[in-house]
């Protein structure tokens, strides 16, 4: 159980403590980038910084003020409920088909040691004295792969 909300298990500071959404790179250089060999003016590229950083974060805000708490809510039910599927349905009945279908395997490998094991036992020692040599034949071209770059 996660217990309340205190400092020791709820970073206001640090939101992504296990890198969830390390591939999600919003900031201005990751996704704006100008070449050596062409570049605006600073008072533009200034400018745009303030009106990209400023409208992302106001819109994130407002989507997060809107939605997140709703979001919140029908996650943690989701959550609950496959939890609870996990532990009162399936757990259950995966341990049910465990003891049912352990008579079922004991039964499988009485009637294999019995009916096949002597026949695969007398296949092995005939087999067993038969030598295989290999040898590669330098004479022929290996086939050329088209996928190879």
């Amino acid at each position: 159980m996660e217990g309340h909300l205190n400092s020791s298990s709820f970073d206001m500071d640090q939101r992504d403590p296990n890198n969830l959404n390390n591939h999600h790179q919003v900031q201005w250089s990751d996704v704006i980038g100008e070449p050596e060999s062409i570049r605006s003016n600073d008072c533009i590229w200034n400018c745009s910084y303030k009106c990209y950083r400023g409208t992302k974060n106001c819109c994130y805000q407002s989507v997060t003020l809107l939605f997140a708490p709703l979001l919140a809510f029908c996650m943690g039910l989701q959550f609950a409920c496959l939890a609870f599927q996990h532990i009162w349905c399936y757990v259950p009945c995966i341990r049910c088909l465990k003891i049912n279908c352990s008579v079922v395997r004991d039964v499988t490998t009485i009637i294999l040691q019995a009916l096949c094991a002597p026949w695969i036992e007398t296949c092995g020692h005939c087999l067993s004295r038969v030598k295989v040599r290999y040898q590669r034949i330098s004479d022929l071209q290996e086939e050329e792969d088209l996928m190879t770059v």
